[in-house]
C-alpha cells in the first residue's frame, strides 16, 4: 500500500514538473495589445463584425486587416477608443449608434422552425422543433442574427427601456 502511494507521488511530482518546465519553454508569446483591445469591446461573440468573435476581432484589427468601425454594437464610442489606442484616425460619420434592443418573438407567428435557435450565438432563444420559442432577455445581445433567419418574420427587435436599475445620467453633449 505504502510503495503504491510513493510510486504515485512520485509520478505526480515528475509529471508536474516536467509540465513546469514545457509551460516555461514552450510558451506562445501573445501581443499584449491583443488582449488590451479585447478587453474593450463588447464581448458578446455576436458575430456581427463578421468575425467568429471578440478575440479573432482583436487579432484582425491589431494586424491591420480590419477597420476600427467594425463592431456594430460597439458604436461610435468602442469606435474612438481603437482609433485611439492603434493610433490611426477614424471617419466616424457613417458609424451608427443604435440603441441597446432584445429580440422578442411573436408567438402566434412562431412556427417552431427552430432556425433562430441554430443561428443564436448566446443561446438566448429556447424552445424545441414544432413549439413556440422565446428569448431569455437576459441572455440576448441583440445581435440581430436570429431575424433573417426566420421564414414568418415572427422575430422583432425591442428597444431596451432603461429602469431604475439600469438608468445612467447621460454625459453632456460637447459643442464641435
Amino acid at each position: 500500500m505504502l510503495n503504491a502511494i510513493a510510486s504515485l507521488t512520485t509520478l505526480g511530482l515528475l509529471l508536474g514538473l516536467l509540465l513546469a518546465v514545457a509551460a516555461r519553454f514552450l510558451r506562445v508569446a501573445a501581443d499584449p495589445l491583443v488582449g488590451e483591445l479585447e478587453s474593450l469591446m463588447p464581448g458578446s461573440q455576436c458575430g456581427q463584425c463578421g468575425f467568429p468573435g471578440c478575440a479573432p476581432a482583436a487579432e484582425a484589427l491589431v494586424a491591420g486587416e480590419a477597420p476600427v468601425t467594425l463592431c456594430p454594437p460597439g458604436g461610435r464610442a468602442l469606435a474612438g477608443q481603437l482609433a485611439t489606442r492603434l493610433g490611426v484616425t477614424v471617419d466616424l460619420s457613417g458609424v451608427a449608434d443604435k440603441p441597446p434592443s432584445i429580440a422578442v418573438i411573436d408567438e402566434q407567428r412562431c412556427i417552431g422552425c427552430t432556425r433562430c435557435l441554430k443561428v443564436c450565438p448566446t443561446d438566448a432563444i429556447v424552445g424545441a422543433s414544432k413549439q413556440i420559442h422565446a428569448v431569455i432577455r437576459d441572455a440576448c445581445t441583440g445581435c440581430e442574427q436570429c431575424l433573417d433567419t426566420c421564414p414568418t418574420d415572427c422575430v422583432v427587435m425591442h428597444e431596451i427601456q432603461p429602469t431604475l436599475q439600469s438608468w445612467h445620467w447621460p454625459l453632456p453633449v460637447l459643442a464641435a
